[in-house]
C-alpha cells in the first residue's frame, strides 16, 4: 500500500503550516493541537430549549452544561490550540419551524463564539439526514453566513445510514463545496440491539460508524462525490479491523465491492483519535491507513477532562508506533491541511 499525502508537496505544506503555528522543526505539536471532536451544547440553546419546553436542563447529561471557562481550561491543560465544535441539539423536535429555530439558535451561538475567539474555536454546521431542506438551509447559513469550516452529521437516523440514496441531493451540493463532513453516532436501532448493562458508546456506537462507512462504500457515494472528505470518529469504529474481510468478501455484498479498491476507499476517510487514545491502540488502524489520515480528537466533554489530560492525550504523545513528524501531523498539521481555514485564522491573529 502506498501511503497518501506523503509527496514533496504535502511535506512542504506541512512545513508551512507548522511555521504559521509557530512550531519548530521536530516539534510534535503536543502544545498546539487541533481538536476535531469537541461536543458543544450552546448555553444559549439550552436557555431557548427550556423556554420552549423542549428539554429540562436538570434531566440532561452532565456534559451538556458547556461553559467557556471550563472549555479553555481543558484545552490549555491538554495542549489544544483550536477546537472544532460539533454543534449539539438534544430532544426530538418534529415541527419544521421549531426545528429550524432550534438550529438557528445553536448555529448563531457557535458562530458568535468562533468570531469572538477565532484562534481557539471553529465549528461544523449540522446537517440532518431526515430533512434535506433543513440541511441545505443549515449549510448555507452555517457555512456562508457564519463561517463554519465544514458540516457534521449523525452516522444514521432511524435506521437509515449516511450514504443512502435519499441523501444524494445534499451530498451533491456538499461535493460542489469540497466539504468536510464530520460524522458521529447518536442512536442505535432499538433498545433490543444493545447489550443490557453496556452503554451504547462502548460498542454499539462503533458499529454504527462502521455501518455508515460501509454504506458510503457500497452505495458508491465515495465514487460519485470525490470532493467530499469524511471524518470517522473513534478511530473509524471497526472499519480498519474489517478491511481484510471487505477485501475478501466484497463480492458477497449488494452491490459488489471490488476487493482491490478497499484500501483506496479506506484512504478516503479521516479517523480521529477519540476513544482509541492512540493509533496503535486501535487494532489495525496504522496497518490500514497512513498516519496522514489520522486527526486528534478529545471527545470532550462526554469524555471527562481528567481522562483527556491524564489518559488519552499522554497515550498519543507516548505512542511508540509514531515518530515526531507523524505525531505532529496527527496533533495539528493533518487537520490544518484538511481545514485550511484554521491556518488562515491563526495567520490573521
Amino acid at each position: 500500500m502506498t501511503p497518501l499525502n506523503t509527496s514533496d508537496t504535502a511535506v512542504a505544506d506541512d512545513i508551512v503550516l507548522a511555521g504559521r503555528a509557530g512550531i519548530a522543526p521536530g516539534d510534535d505539536a503536543r502544545r498546539s493541537r487541533v481538536d476535531v471532536h469537541h461536543h458543544y451544547t450552546a448555553p444559549e440553546w439550552l436557555d431557548w430549549a427550556e423556554d420552549k419546553d423542549v428539554v429540562r436542563r436538570d434531566k440532561l447529561p452532565w456534559w451538556t452544561r458547556w461553559d467557556l471557562d471550563s472549555a479553555l481550561t481543558l484545552m490549555d491543560r491538554a495542549g489544544i490550540h483550536t477546537s472544532v465544535l460539533t454543534v449539539a441539539m438534544l430532544g426530538r423536535l418534529r415541527e419544521p419551524a421549531l426545528r429550524k429555530e432550534s438550529a438557528r439558535v445553536a448555529l448563531r451561538s457557535a458562530g458568535d463564539l468562533a468570531a469572538a475567539h477565532p484562534e481557539r474555536f471553529a465549528f461544523f454546521a449540522p446537517v440532518f439526514l431526515d430533512n434535506m431542506e433543513l440541511s441545505r438551509w443549515s449549510v448555507a447559513y452555517g457555512m456562508d453566513e457564519l463561517g463554519a469550516v465544514g458540516v457534521s452529521t449523525r452516522t444514521s437516523v432511524c435506521g437509515t445510514f449516511l450514504g443512502d440514496p435519499s441523501h444524494d441531493a445534499l451530498l451533491a451540493e456538499l461535493d460542489e463545496r469540497s466539504a468536510v463532513i464530520s460524522t458521529h453516532p447518536m442512536e442505535v436501532p432499538g433498545d433490543e440491539a444493545g447489550l443490557p448493562g453496556v452503554p451504547p458508546f462502548l460498542c454499539d456506537f462503533l458499529m454504527d460508524t462502521t455501518r455508515a462507512a460501509i454504506s458510503l462504500i457500497v452505495n458508491g457515494t465515495l465514487d460519485r462525490y470525490p470532493n467530499l472528505s469524511f471524518i470517522l470518529p473513534h478511530g473509524g469504529g471497526f472499519l480498519p479491523y474489517l478491511a481484510s474481510r471487505l477485501e475478501t468478501f466484497g463480492d458477497q455484498l449488494t452491490p459488489k465491492v471490488d476487493g482491490s479498491r478497499v484500501r483506496d476507499y479506506l484512504h478516503r476517510f479521516y479517523y480521529d483519535t477519540a476513544g482509541p487514545m492512540s493509533p496503535s491502540s486501535t487494532p489495525s488502524l496504522l496497518t490500514a491507513v497512513d498516519p496522514s489520515r489520522i486527526l486528534y480528537g478529545s471527545d470532550w466533554p462526554p469524555t471527562p477532562a481528567r481522562v483527556v489530560t491524564e489518559v488519552t492525550a499522554p497515550a498519543l504523545d507516548d505512542d511508540p508506533a509514531l515518530d515526531a513528524y507523524q505525531r505532529r501531523g496527527i496533533n495539528r498539521d493533518n487537520a490544518c491541511r484538511l481545514l485550511p481555514a484554521l491556518s488562515r485564522a491563526t495567520a490573521r491573529a
